[in-house]
């Protein structure tokens, strides 16, 4: 762990690949707070480190005790990618932050709410100041430049 670089290392991943994880400001802050708990490690359960296999019983007691049902350790890979997908880190970001070698993987894993829809949706309203063609008065005045009766918009 590099907190001053804030960056956490990864000596070997799922893929058998090492590489560095840049860290935000709230990752730093949950890592400090950990420093001087354990000689050398961050997380420690009854002071050994918690290796790579999280999702144990230890997990499911915490995810009992808060109260939370059927949630697996993997889905806050999902949830960070979707957070991130959401506050508008765009795929190719996303995908060297998560690690993921295709766009693929970043879809699979990162979905948008149904609210950032609607505002993807909006920005290209009519009346938002925007440099963008009204296409419903444009295909009126092709139509009637032309005399056509129906206009056919190919898929």
């Amino acid at each position: 762990m590099y907190l001053a670089s804030r960056q956490a290392w990864i000596n070997e991943t799922k893929n058998g690949t090492p590489r560095g994880v840049p860290l935000n400001c709230d990752a730093v802050a949950v890592l400090e707070r950990e420093v001087g708990k354990h000689p050398r490690y961050s997380f420690t359960y009854r002071g050994q480190p918690i290796g790579g296999q999280v999702s144990n019983t230890a997990w499911q007691n915490a995810v009992a005790e808060a109260g939370i049902k059927d949630l697996r350790f993997h889905d806050l890979r999902h949830t960070w990618a979707s957070w991130h997908r959401q506050a508008g880190t765009s795929c190719d970001e996303l995908k060297d932050l998560g690690g993921w070698k295709s766009r693929q993987m970043v879809d699979r894993y990162a979905k948008f709410a149904t609210e950032n829809m609607a505002v993807a949706a909006a920005r290209i309203e009519s009346g938002r100041g925007g440099n963008v063609v009204n296409l419903v008065t444009l295909m009126s005045r092709v139509a009637a430049r032309f005399r056509l009766t129906s206009l056919r918009v190919a898929d």
